[in-house]
């Protein structure tokens, strides 16, 4: 930073003063047009400063993000790692727990944009993105963001399908570069670490969706499919209940109603047909769900099965729901335990329906994650000294150090690809 030495205010003499009384004529213009030139100066010096503290802002790490040749662009003992979007989402109050979970998320590949709705004022919104900012790791791969412009999302409404959408399309013009996109609420949290997981994506195909659907509509007809209600959430600043109206639609009949979870992992070209593709099906689908309530569980799946998307599909999310362990208590009964056990036998990538600050949490960080209270969890890119913050001198990101989280996401995967189950649970018409 470069210190100048002020300049003394200028005191006009007495002398100087009755001289220019006496020939105002003469002077004033050349006064003006020096003045001009001056400020014209002036106003060119910031805009070029600013321009370059811009770039200088912009500009990534390169210890996490080297040049390569064209020859050595790809890792020499495997291929290179993908890169996940994070759309991390909350209300007021969370931007604790929406902290956490980017800590235990964190990759310098990944991006992540953080969404505090409109019931969170917006001094935690500030707070969040100044917390942030103060982070050597976050300001050297320039990878984390705040949505500064928030917006409501009601679970139960289609206005959680907009703020997606929303987040996605910020997403996709923030960069250029990630393969997968992941919408995480404040209640979701890791099973594997981001090595673990960015291993295990490396060798997919970078077409494959990770998304609970089904045709089956049973008793969701009555409840969720027919009744109309009204989402405030798209136009009302304040936070008001959604109601129902009497009157029930119709069931379509010019496609295929899907429901699914609100938790998936989507490719970015799925994405960009959502956003951006020519195919006017996504806004009409958005347009027919506005009314519907929780609509947010039938608009990914019943666009990825009514699409050229359809043999992309995988009938799993890679999610953990844990609606028997989350608790409120200090310490985990041997019940909890036996559960967090098989929770993580199964090799789901995330779970969720976890309370604030629950237990469950800080055992997945300590056995699974080996991550330190307010650290991000430990990867290859990390080349400091354990006895300190090992995160604190960073390496290569892509550079990977996979676990025993890898092997258990990997037979996961082996296991919903095996035999015909992968093409017999897709987008079954039933």
């Amino acid at each position: 930073m470069h210190h100048h030495p002020k300049s003394p205010p200028f005191t006009p003499s007495t002398t100087a003063a009755t001289t220019l009384s006496k020939d105002n004529s003469k002077c004033t213009p050349y006064i003006i047009l020096a003045s001009f030139f001056f400020s014209l100066l002036f106003i060119l010096s910031l805009l070029s400063t600013s321009t370059s503290q811009s770039l200088l802002t912009i500009r990534r790490d390169p210890s996490l993000f080297p040049n390569r040749p064209l020859s050595l662009t790809k890792i020499p003992y495997g291929p290179t790692p993908p890169s996940i979007a994070y759309l991390i989402s909350g209300s007021a109050g969370d931007s604790a727990r929406i902290l956490r979970l980017l800590l235990a998320t964190y990759h310098p590949r990944n991006h992540y944009l953080l969404h505090l709705d409109l019931s969170a004022p917006q001094t935690e919104r500030d707070r969040l993105a100044v917390t942030i900012h103060s982070v050597p790791i976050f300001r050297a791969a320039q990878n984390v963001d705040v949505i500064g412009k928030a917006n409501y999302a009601y679970q139960r409404g289609s206005s959680t399908v907009t703020s997606t959408l929303h987040g996605a399309s910020i997403l996709l013009r923030l960069s250029s570069k990630w393969d997968w996109f992941i919408s995480l609420s404040a209640g979701d949290y890791p099973l594997v670490t981001q090595d673990d997981l960015l291993h295990i994506l490396s060798y997919l195909p970078k077409n494959l969706n990770f998304v609970n659907h089904s045709s089956y509509i049973g008793w969701k007809e009555s409840k969720r499919l027919k009744p109309i209600i009204v989402d405030t959430g798209h136009y009302l600043l304040e936070k008001d209940e959604i109601f129902y109206v009497t009157q029930k639609r119709v069931l379509p009949n010019s496609f295929r109603l899907f429901s699914g979870s609100a938790f998936a992992i989507l490719t970015r070209s799925f994405i960009e047909f959502c956003i951006l593709g020519t195919d006017n099906f996504p806004r009409t689908l958005l347009m027919y769900l506005a009314n519907m309530p929780y609509s947010f569980t039938n608009y990914f799946p019943t666009i990825l099965c009514n699409s050229k998307f359809k043999t992309t599909v995988i009938n799993h999310n890679l999610q953990y729901v844990a609606f028997n362990m989350s608790s409120s208590k200090k310490k985990l009964s041997s019940r909890d335990l036996a559960e967090f056990n098989a929770m993580i036998q199964t090799g789901d990538a995330f779970a969720t329906q976890f309370k604030f600050d629950d237990p469950v949490l800080d055992r997945i960080d300590r056995k699974i994650l080996k991550r330190k209270p307010g650290r991000v969890v430990q990867g290859g890119w990390c080349l400091g000294i354990p006895a300190n913050d090992t995160c604190s001198v960073w390496g290569d990101a892509d550079i990977l150090r996979p676990g025993k989280g890898a092997k258990r996401l990997e037979r996961r995967i082996v296991k919903l690809l095996s035999g015909d189950r992968f093409r017999s649970q897709q987008c079954l018409d039933r």
